[in-house]
């Protein structure tokens, strides 16, 4: 049995959600970060704060997510931050100019 590739851990306190990932983040894993990230905003969570951690990695799937949740909370008055990225997730959030947006 294969291990799960991306787990997800969500803890919230009032209206804030700490949404904790935990493994990659590629094509195959961001739907699953899109649903919880969906969850929070259906939920009425008004501070999301993503703690990336423990992800190794995070491509432009991942990145399209992130910026897809960013601009559905904005919306709904809701903020949205990524903390903590690797060294590579920081890279692709500079190069895109998302650093500016999602930290």
């Amino acid at each position: 049995m294969a291990l799960p590739r991306l787990n997800i851990y969500r803890h919230d306190r009032g209206t804030r959600a700490l949404i904790t990932l935990a493994g990659e983040i590629d094509r195959a894993t961001a739907p699953q970060v899109r649903t919880a990230l969906d969850r929070c905003l259906h939920d009425g969570i008004t501070t999301i704060d993503v703690d990336l951690s423990t992800v190794g990695r995070c491509d432009t799937s991942g990145l399209r997510v992130f910026l897809d949740a960013s601009r559905h909370a904005t919306e709904s008055h809701t903020s949205l931050r990524l903390h903590h990225p690797s060294p590579q997730t920081a890279r692709l959030l500079a190069d895109t100019g998302s650093d500016r947006v999602l930290l």
